[in-house]
């Protein structure tokens, strides 16, 4: 026995035509790129002409270069055969991948086994001693993004820092922005050469 659906509880389905959903206006782009006449207003806004970081002094440690063994900084710095550390307005030779115990000469590393790049705690000395603290630290990893281990990861958190991740190219691009933004009190880098390979320095 079946029984009869209530007649207050049904939906019923309606559809639309086609006709008429197109009345409600045109489907697709526009045909003509005509905007209407030019205004003739004098308090028109060339939005071209706007930049608000204009009047903004460039940091000097703006990386002006990356070569392909260091980078060449807006104060007229070069630095060759090492990374940098940029901190607080300063700028700093930086090699992560000498370790505690390698010998002078020998061949070293930023990857762990799983190929996650990963340096030693003492590595980030520094940022454990300036004061006060970057907000954002952006990492270039070389020529490519490679991903951070979970330690590095934590001990840069640790220290009450954010990390961003890129490419040294990107990672430089990111850090004038913003440190000409933010101030470079906020904004820290920490950049490894574009020509770094794994087992060459």
């Amino acid at each position: 026995m079946l029984r009869q659906p209530n007649q207050r509880l049904c939906r019923h389905l309606h559809s639309t035509t086609r006709t008429m959903a197109s009345n409600r206006g045109p489907i697709g782009p526009p045909k003509t790129k005509d905007r209407g006449p030019p205004s003739k207003e004098d308090t028109q806004t060339d939005f071209g002409a706007m930049d608000v970081l204009g009047a903004t002094p460039t940091p000097t440690t703006a990386i002006d270069a990356c070569a392909h063994d260091g980078f060449a900084l807006n104060s007229g710095l070069k630095i060759a055969g090492s990374g940098v550390l940029l901190v607080g307005g300063d700028a700093f030779n930086w090699k992560p991948w000498i370790r505690e115990g390698r010998k002078e000469g020998t061949i070293g590393f930023l990857r762990n086994n799983k190929g996650q790049w990963e340096v030693a705690e003492h590595s980030w000395g520094l940022l454990d001693a300036v004061w006060p603290k970057p907000d954002l630290l952006i990492l270039g990893t070389g020529p490519t993004i490679i991903p951070v281990s979970p330690e590095t990861r934590k001990h840069i958190s640790d220290l009450g820092i954010r990390l961003e991740v890129a490419d040294t190219r990107n990672a430089a691009s990111q850090f004038n922005l913003l440190a000409t933004e933010r101030g470079v009190q906020q904004v820290a880098a920490a950049l490894i050469p574009i020509g770094w390979k794994e087992g060459t320095y």
